[in-house]
């Protein structure tokens, strides 16, 4: 399972409330993605929910592909924002509380460490391929990669 079907939104009750219709839990899934991209009843939330909603609808729906917000560019987008994350030197913990005060959404850090347990896992056999190959600018920016997901 990919991390982004991990990703929940916070106050996810709350939220349903403010906007009179039942919405999934997973921040990620198909209809609270319809209800970020369109936009459709954000004015009835609070001016302070409303603001991260859009700065997530912003920040990881905002693509040109036709099939937007299905094309997989926002889970890509929320993959590399929890990798840089990361390589700022926040904590699986730091990570989630980052994302909980930015858009009011969560994961348990557990399944935050394991994400970046495969992406380094990931990294160091890309390393090995490398080394077998004998690219060895691709063999350093995998080891680089690591070191920076390692902290």
């Amino acid at each position: 399972m990919a991390i982004t079907d991990k990703i929940y939104v916070k106050n996810h009750r709350q939220l349903s409330s403010q906007l009179e219709t039942s919405i999934p839990r997973g921040a990620f899934s198909g209809a609270t993605l319809d209800l970020l991209f369109q936009g459709d009843g954000l004015e009835k939330l609070d001016e302070a929910t409303r603001e991260k909603v859009l700065d997530f609808a912003q920040d990881f729906l905002d693509c040109d592909c036709d099939s937007n917000p299905y094309c997989g560019c926002p889970e890509e987008k929320f993959l590399v924002y929890l990798l840089e994350l990361r390589e700022e030197g926040h904590s699986p913990e730091a990570i989630v509380d980052v994302m909980s005060a930015e858009y009011m959404v969560y994961a348990y850090s557990g399944d935050v460490l394991s994400f970046l347990d495969r992406a380094v896992r990931i990294l160091e056999a890309v390393e090995d391929l490398a080394v077998v190959e004998g690219n060895d600018d691709a063999r350093r920016r995998a080891a680089a990669a690591i070191r920076r997901l390692e902290g």
